[in-house]
């Protein structure tokens, strides 16, 4: 292999793979990343066996080929050259010579051979979508999701598409995030996957380039994500998610309105006097007020208020702030719907788009 390209073109190529690599693999090719020389373009790969990642570029190809390299290494030498053009030249199957400008080094490699082959995925069903309103879909329910809950399960997001929609979801058993789109998928087509939460922020990472269109593709064990010149594979969490929607109320034909940033700030300064100990906050509904308010004995004692379109008999429930801020963050508009039905049960906030995010009441202090 003989390959020529511009420094810049391939430091940007090493930033589109470089998180995939394990800072400690089980295996030592895994420290590796696969770089091969093909009909004008500079291909690297990396992957940990679980996620995988390949990125292409143009570059002057002198000889086809391959071979892998240190990843680490490589990627800190390239960064320290200032030199615009540098050339990459296997001298033998397990070697590499970097030459820029006046400036040559040899890295010792691994054979293309031993670095792990790349899933197939022909046979998966594929669905186009725009790149932002895929990042929203994903960003706007894995926030909600679990993180190292022994349900793994529930580390991923939910991904359900049947009659034309996919329905995104993410929940950790005390707050829960859904929201969905149409797809150009066939009428008759449907199917269920969990992809696990590491997948879903390198997935949002790929999604934050400049190119309009994604291409997603699913199978029973594995989904590819295709944005321009960087496609993303990964495994998809085994088992069967919970039927979560039984918790989300009914929607009200007159929910509470919420003015969003005034709730926002609210919240934030009340969370102020939440400690370990007591980490919720009560809010109080009564006639065209919410008051919300914490207490701590080593802290001291906030109270604050926000007029609301609320009627009735004052009402007491207590949530977490930091998950009631996280949907509140997650929710668009100047306004939101606030749908509650008492003290006990679930609450449900929307917006004008199909998301839908529930959040579960606390256990009030006297």
């Amino acid at each position: 292999m003989k390959v020529i390209i511009p420094r810049v073109d391939l430091v940007t190529l090493i930033g589109k793979i470089q998180n995939i690599v394990a800072s400690k693999p089980t295996v030592p090719i895994l420290a590796n990343i696969l770089l091969e020389a093909i009909d004008d373009q500079l291909i690297l790969s990396a992957t940990d066996l679980s996620i995988s990642i390949r990125a292409h570029t143009e570059a002057k190809v002198l000889e086809e080929g391959g071979i892998t390299l240190p990843a680490r290494r490589l990627f800190q030498l390239v960064r320290e050259l200032t030199v615009p053009q540098v050339e990459i030249h296997s001298t033998s199957p397990e070697t590499a010579s970097i030459n820029a400008g006046s400036s040559h080094f040899k890295i010792q490699g691994m054979h293309r051979s031993e670095f792990p082959s790349f899933p197939d995925l022909t046979q998966g069903i594929s669905f186009s979508m725009n790149t932002a309103a895929l990042k929203e879909m994903l960003t706007r329910t894995s926030f909600a999701a679990a993180r190292d809950d022994t349900r793994q399960v529930l580390n991923g997001v939910y991904l359900h598409n049947a009659n034309q929609l996919a329905t995104f979801m993410g929940t950790d058993g005390k707050r829960l995030a859904k929201i969905h789109t149409s797809v150009d998928l066939p009428q008759e087509q449907s199917g269920s996957y969990i992809i696990p939460l590491k997948t879903v922020e390198e997935m949002v990472r790929v999604l934050d380039s400049k190119e309009e269109m994604a291409k997603v593709t699913l199978m029973a064990d594995k989904i590819s994500l295709e944005v321009g010149p960087v496609t993303l594979m990964s495994k998809l969490v085994s088992g069967q998610y919970p039927d979560v929607n039984r918790v989300i109320p009914e929607t009200k034909s007159t929910p509470l309105s919420l003015h969003r940033e005034e709730l926002i700030s609210l919240l934030k300064q009340v969370t102020l006097f939440t400690s370990d100990n007591n980490s919720s906050v009560r809010f109080t509904f009564a006639t065209g007020q919410l008051h919300i308010s914490a207490m701590s004995g080593d802290i001291g004692e906030g109270r604050v208020n926000m007029p609301v379109n609320y009627t009735g008999e004052d009402l007491n429930i207590a949530f977490n702030p930091v998950y009631f801020l996280g949907i509140l963050h997650h929710s668009k508009d100047e306004t939101v719907n606030f749908n509650i039905s008492d003290s006990y049960s679930p609450c449900l906030v929307t917006d004008s788009s199909t998301a839908q995010f529930v959040i579960m009441p606390m256990r009030m202090e006297s």
